[in-house]
Order: C-alpha cells, then structure tokens, then sequence
C-alpha cells in the first residue's frame, strides 16, 4: 500500500515506516540508511518530508545523523523505565538479564562546597563520602557514577563490596531512599568519560543528576549518573489532570 493512501500526516507515516524497517531487520543496529534521495524515492514523499522524520527518529534516539557522512541506525537500549521509577542502577542491570558489577576510580572524604550544602539541606555537613565508579553489565562498561554521601551513612572500608549505594546504606545506616529529585540532561562528546564508557564520538549520553530522600524527607544522597544510551532509555508517564 502506498504511504500516501495513509490519511495522517506524511512525516508521520515516514516514522513508522523507518520504525518497521527496523524491527523486521531490514535495517541493522548501527547501519548506514539509504540516502535521503534514495529513501524519499522509495517512501514517495518529499525530502523535506523525510527530514521531517529524521529529525524526529533522532529525538526519540532511533537514529543517529552525521552531517556529510549519513544516517545510522541505534542499538535498541537493552533498559527501559518510567523515570517515575527510581531503581538503583543494580536493579535496572539486573532486570535487564545482565550481571552487575562496579570498577572503583576514586573513594575519598571530601570538604563540601556550597551548592553541596544547599543539596543537602544543612550547613552543618563536614565531609561528604565521594565515590566514582562505573557500572558494568556483564563486565561492560555502561554507567559513569558520581556519588556524594554525607559522612557516617556508608563505611567507606567497605563500600567496595557492595555494588548498591542504596542497599548499603539501608544497611549500615538504617536510611532507605524513597524517592529522589531528578534532572535529565543529554549531553555529546566528553573526553574522559567517553573513553571510560567506551562510546562512539557520535553518541550521546544521558546525565541523570539527582537528590535522593528517605521517607522523612531527608537527603542522603547526591548522583551524577551518566548513562550510555545505546543502553539505556528513560521515558515519562504523564496523566491529564
């Protein structure tokens, strides 16, 4: 059937079209598409149609454009979750079938800034517990961790035997996070972090930067998480009021 005998918009239909392709196999993670020429001939629509579609596959992450070189298809993010949810990073890898584990860059104590004093809601904090880690699925690199605790919620001689800050610090602590306050950011190239996680110049990566709370409203945890996003996918469930 024509694409064109669709009634809803062109660019729309283009999207599915692609979206199809894709999932039938007829285009492969990581493969060059035709060009827009070549495409825009086979779907019988304009090429400013089919930019149209472009432009919104690569927002919804489906596709990867490079200027004078072509359009790629994305690896399907193997986790995908309502952030609603808050999961630590263990639950995510696991629930993806994964096996995780952590590779340790930095344990230290730290004096906290400002703005650490802000997040954390006191001006009474003296050191902060910082840890920088990546998170691995299978022994593959897919998570760049940031974690700031205040002193005395986690033994710091220990921490390396636990892959979950959350499960740790319920443990030594008694504090059970509940619920966090989260800003998303996706952000492109990033020298060191990129050759941690081992990402294509080309990919993105999704800075999750968040205040975690127990259920008496008290902060206990501070995360810069940078997520691969070949791996991983976010999405929002909103109800109408």
């Amino acid at each position: 059937m024509s694409i064109k005998m669709d009634s809803r918009h062109l660019y729309l239909q283009v999207i599915d079209e692609v979206k199809r392709d894709i999932e039938c196999g007829k285009y492969k993670e990581r493969e060059k598409l035709p060009s827009e020429f070549q495409l825009s001939k086979q779907l019988g629509v304009s090429r400013a149609t089919l930019r149209e579609a472009l432009r919104i596959l690569e927002e919804e992450n489906v596709v990867t454009r490079r200027h004078g070189v072509g359009t790629f298809v994305n690896p399907k993010p193997i986790y995908s979750s309502g952030i609603e949810q808050l999961n630590s990073v263990t639950y995510m890898i696991k629930q993806a079938g994964k096996t995780p584990g952590s590779e340790y860059i930095s344990t230290e104590t730290i004096e906290p800034t400002e703005d650490d004093r802000s997040r954390f809601s006191s001006k009474e904090i003296r050191k902060l517990a910082k840890i920088e880690r990546v998170r691995t699925a299978d022994n593959e690199p897919v998570v760049f961790c940031i974690d700031k605790i205040p002193e005395g919620l986690i033994p710091l001689d220990h921490v390396h035997e636990e892959d979950s800050l959350f499960k740790l610090m319920e443990d030594y602590a008694g504090k059970r996070i509940t619920y966090a306050v989260t800003y998303i950011e996706p952000i492109s190239y990033h020298d060191r972090i990129y050759d941690i996680l081992n990402c294509d110049p080309e990919q993105s990566l999704l800075l999750l930067k968040q205040v975690h709370y127990t259920a008496e409203d008290e902060p206990v945890l501070y995360s810069v998480n940078y997520f691969r996003s070949d791996i991983f996918s976010f999405y929002v469930l909103r109800k109408r009021l």
